[in-house]
């Protein structure tokens, strides 16, 4: 069964980008060590990471079968060159962006709610679980209680403004399992399971 998995890196003090919407700092330990890990896709990258951070990375991607995201993450990823790492992307919309879909993408736009988004996300992942990002996106699956599991790149800076991941909540507290950790270079991967509502 396919788990909807929030996956973000963010600072210790709960931003996931700057006030000029930049994301360098928090997504600096994806340079800390010598472990080479490639990235799919359209757009590949290629990380150097920790061994911790590279163990942890693996086997994150290797269980995902799809994504699901917000509008504002795809234009800051500008639609990841139409073909995501981690599988087809969903991705929610009010309307469908100029010059998409595109031929050969495998980008999908769902202007029709975040629980139909939900659906197709895990349909096309098989079987294999949708890791979703963007604060907006994540805060929404909490709020619908939608969430299954939030992983969270705890990096080692403090922004002290920016975007907040969790500044938008509307449900009584999520309750949260006992966080499993990695302690990587310059950040901790925290993995926690959610629960429900308290």
């Amino acid at each position: 069964m396919s788990n909807i998995v929030a996956i973000m890196s963010m600072s210790l003090d709960g931003f996931v980008a700057d006030s000029d919407d930049g994301v360098a700092e928090v997504f600096d330990w994806y340079s800390t060590g010598d472990v080479e890990v490639r990235t799919g896709g359209s757009d590949p990258m290629t990380f150097r990471l920790s061994e911790p951070s590279a163990a942890h990375f693996r086997d994150l991607t290797s269980s995902l079968g799809a994504v699901l995201t917000g509008r504002r993450t795809f234009e800051a990823a500008q639609g990841w060159g139409g073909n995501h790492a981690w599988g087809p992307a969903f991705v929610l919309a009010h309307d469908v962006p100029a010059g998409w879909p595109r031929p050969g993408s495998s980008v999908h736009f769902v202007t029709d709610g975040i629980e139909s988004a939900v659906r197709q996300a895990k349909t096309a992942a098989v079987g294999k679980d949708v890791g979703m990002h963007g604060a907006d996106t994540i805060q929404q699956l909490l709020n619908a209680g939608l969430l299954d599991e939030l992983r969270v790149d705890l990096a080692a800076v403090l922004l002290g403004s920016g975007v907040r991941l969790f500044e938008h909540l509307t449900t009584p507290p999520a309750v949260l399992g006992d966080p499993s950790v990695v302690a990587g270079v310059g950040v901790t991967h925290l993995r926690y399971a959610v629960r429900g509502q308290a």
